[in-house]
């Protein structure tokens, strides 16, 4: 199948946030971060593939500081770890105050994101090369992660099968 550098994945997104953007708190809603959490994520994954890719699962979503209407947000995306045909997907979130040029990191995610054939099936996809230190420590303990997935989706369909799927009127 061939192998890519992460660098090849890697891409970014700058936006910034406007009064509509921010909830009661004066910070950006985290569903409009997380919205384009997973759009920087997908194309990523298309990048590293080349093919259709479908959301599997957002593993997570770290807030570490709020955005507020001052601030512009710059996404920074990459495919970190690669299975048959699933792609971890890294992305970093950096506010920067626009007054004063100060950056912090104001949230991280890991996202899966799974490439399919032109029949909508998985298909397989290239390995990934990290090449940078940032790069290295995600590749490295990404293992630890798909393991975390795989639990994580287990306990979760264990437990779809004690919901109900009536609606309350019916």
């Amino acid at each position: 199948m061939g192998k890519r550098f992460s660098r090849e994945s890697r891409c970014f997104k700058t936006a910034r946030v406007f009064p509509t953007d921010v909830n009661n708190h004066n910070t950006l809603f985290g569903g409009k971060l997380m919205s384009y959490i997973d759009d920087i994520a997908s194309i990523a994954a298309t990048k590293h593939c080349r093919r259709p890719v479908v959301t599997a699962s957002t593993d997570s979503v770290d807030f570490l500081s709020p955005i507020r209407p001052s601030d512009a947000v710059s996404l920074e995306a990459f495919v970190t770890w690669t299975g048959r045909s699933s792609m971890e997907v890294f992305v970093k979130v950096v506010k920067e105050e626009l007054l004063t040029g100060e950056r912090t990191i104001a949230a991280t995610s890991f996202l899966t994101f799974v490439a399919l054939d032109e029949n909508r099936k998985p298909i397989e996809v290239p390995d990934v090369v990290p090449e940078t230190e940032e790069e290295l420590k995600l590749h490295e303990t990404a293992p630890q992660r798909a393991e975390m997935r795989r639990l994580r989706r287990q306990e979760s369909k264990r437990f779809a099968d004690y919901l109900t799927v009536t609606h309350p009127w019916d």
